[in-house]
């Protein structure tokens, strides 16, 4: 079966979520972020924010579980499956704090390829700051702008999802990947 990977992706706080448990509720296969799992993890051993302390180390985490999350869908009987951000977020990220990362980042989002990448522009009425999320809004606008270029890099081309309801943007995504 020739499965779809579609990434939905975006700087924090623009209702990727909130469209993935959406899809969830549609009874589509969704791959939810792991990145809070990430933090959780580290503040259980008394690391509050391991992003901002040790870059390397939380992008190394996450690009293995996202890697992992792209190996696991080879497994699934699904005409698609959606992704809460792909591997190519790992490296925008590192670029926006301005952190270098081994080649094999750049080798991994090489290897393993998405179908369509849809991206969520920052919308001030819905960001809301968290305890994982340490990012203001100008810096979600910023992320935004260097996920749209590392995506670029890697030769993809984003559909921009329109602001509207969590419905309204999930039925604007199930449109744009009809089989």
């Amino acid at each position: 079966m020739n499965t779809q990977r579609i990434v939905i992706t975006g700087g924090p706080g623009t209702g990727k979520s909130s469209i993935i448990n959406a899809l969830l509720q549609r009874g589509k296969t969704c791959y939810e972020e792991v990145s809070r799992q990430v933090t959780l993890e580290a503040r259980k051993s008394g690391v509050e924010q391991l992003f901002l302390t040790d870059p390397l180390l939380f992008s190394n985490l996450l690009l293995k579980a996202r890697t992992d999350q792209f190996l696991d869908a080879k497994t699934e009987t699904v005409n698609q499956i959606f992704y809460d951000r792909g591997l190519p977020d790992v490296l925008a990220y590192m670029d926006f704090v301005n952190s270098a990362y081994p080649e094999n980042f750049t080798s991994v989002c090489e290897q393993h390829v998405y179908d369509h990448i849809f991206i969520l522009a920052p919308w001030k009425d819905i960001f809301v700051s968290d305890n994982e999320r340490y990012e203001n809004f100008e810096q979600a606008e910023q992320i935004h702008q260097q996920l749209i270029k590392t995506y670029k890099r890697f030769g993809y081309e984003l559909l921009d999802i329109p602001f509207g309801t969590v419905s309204e943007r999930t039925d604007f995504i199930l449109n744009h990947t009809k089989l």
